[in-house]
């Protein structure tokens, strides 16, 4: 049988971003970058017949996470909007611009690093928001935290995490010291102002160094697979751990248990019914015998589902932002250019160019499309992310080249913690930062810096 093993880690002197980090590293002549220092290390292994054990092509590392997750898991994952159609754009997006290499130029030495609202990263890659990621693997947010920690690379907070914000925060420090490792918060702005400004404030606390507030998803879109198998995480207290944790939104539950009081609960009982009880009652804070005999478990859950999300959401209510945190702003969902160009007026600090993975609009633009016509409206006057189809070293080459910042990934460092938890997330990433670093010098660049318009045909 061929052993396997993760490839690389922080902790390794080998590892890419840690060479990469190093000013031995970057000083020295024979400085590498974490593309050939990756690829060399898994060769190196493949001579003693060890191969990596999360798959360095994307489609690859997709088939063997769906092995592993289950039904529900992978339906909520790699599922999309109605038939697919904006997950098929994201792809054609890419496959229609072409990288135009250049030669003879010296690239023995790379900079993939880049500066985000003050704080150098090693790489334009941040690890997307994912909610209900305990679907995929039990330690969930904590793993994947730990895993950017590794990379040095920011992560954003799921709104829909299953851990607290505070706790994934506590894991990065462990990892890479005390506010070393960048994360930032995405928001869901809820119907309850109360609880916006909670969890405002308990990013702030956490060290946030941005809050990106998300604004395609104030309706859940149409999504096959999860509706023909009747899941939907959040209903069984999957993913609403920033919730339950909440001091706002416990006090809203307490007050609509009160509320209830004495009222006759209509509830179909169900092998189905039972289990989701069970569910909710496991992740409510508390022992699970007490939350069994609680009403508060399933209270949460249905205000959850009442209040997490406001269709009102307007420009009105970005405003008010300014005077509710001191973070950088930054709003995700754009695909349009006036409303990029609305975001430059308001003052805010970015946008992040998305269509949420393809998973609220069947059949909207595609990510890359849509950021080629907003990068020349903002002109550089915000930070602006692409987010949505990135699945390799070249696919952050073109979006940069087209006026990206930096890019978001999401379901690939899924797909690495569904099939080796931290490690796996932590390599999925590495996978793609090291063929981007490839990517630059082959197409006769040496640093991110130099990737424009000009490198596309």
């Amino acid at each position: 049988m061929t052993e396997t093993k993760p490839t690389g880690g922080a902790a390794d002197s080998q590892d890419p971003l840690a060479a990469q980090d190093s000013p031995t590293a970057q000083d020295s002549p024979t400085a590498q970058g974490p593309g050939r220092e990756r690829q060399n290390r898994i060769y190196r292994d493949g001579v003693f017949g060890r191969r990596p054990a999360i798959p360095t092509h994307f489609a690859a590392l997709e088939k063997a996470a769906r092995r592993r997750m289950s039904r529900r898991a992978w339906a909520y994952v790699a599922g999309g909007a109605g038939a697919g159609a904006t997950m098929e754009a994201n792809r054609a997006s890419f496959d229609r611009h072409r990288i135009v290499p250049r030669v003879l130029r010296d690239v023995s030495r790379r900079d993939l690093s880049v500066e985000l609202f003050g704080r150098r990263i090693p790489a334009p890659v941040l690890f997307a928001p994912v909610g209900a990621a305990e679907l995929v693997h039990p330690e969930a947010d904590v793993a994947i935290a730990q895993a950017a920690a590794e990379l040095g690379v920011p992560y954003i907070f799921s709104n829909q995490g299953c851990a607290p914000m505070e706790d994934a925060a506590a894991a990065m420090d462990r990892v890479a010291g005390a506010g070393a490792a960048p994360h930032w918060f995405q928001l869901y702005w809820s119907t309850d102002e109360e609880l916006v400004d909670s969890l405002i404030g308990r990013a702030e606390r956490s060290g946030a160094d941005a809050l990106v507030v998300t604004l395609d998803t104030t309706m859940l879109g149409w999504r096959p697979r999860d509706l023909d198998i009747g899941s939907l995480p959040f209903a069984r207290g999957e993913g609403i751990a920033q919730y339950t944790s909440d001091p706002r939104f416990v006090r809203i539950v307490k007050d609509r248990v009160r509320a209830a009081a004495g009222a006759k609960a209509d509830v179909e009982v169900t092998w189905g019914a039972v289990r989701s009880l069970i569910s909710m009652s496991r992740r409510y804070p508390g022992a699970l015998a007490a939350n069994l005999r609680s009403p508060e478990p399933r209270a949460a859950v249905e205000t959850f589902l009442d209040i997490y999300s406001r269709p009102s959401l307007s420009w009105a209510d970005i405003a008010t932002l300014r005077d509710r945190t001191r973070l950088p702003v930054l709003l995700k969902g754009v695909l349009h250019p006036d409303d990029a160009r609305r975001a430059v007026d308001e003052g805010l600090d970015g946008i992040v160019v998305s269509n949420h993975g393809g998973r609220q609009v069947d059949g909207a633009i595609g990510s890359l499309d849509a950021l080629e016509a907003i990068a020349p409206v903002v002109d550089g006057r915000l930070t602006v992310l692409l987010d949505s189809g990135v699945r390799g070293g070249a696919d952050v080459f073109k979006a940069l080249a087209l006026g990206a910042d930096a890019v978001t990934v999401g379901r690939p460092h899924l797909y690495g913690l569904a099939l080796g938890g931290r490690d796996g997330a932590r390599e999925a990433v590495a996978n793609i930062i090291a063929e981007l670093d490839l990517t630059v010098g082959l197409a006769g660049l040496t640093s991110v810096g130099e990737v424009t318009r000009d490198s596309l045909s």
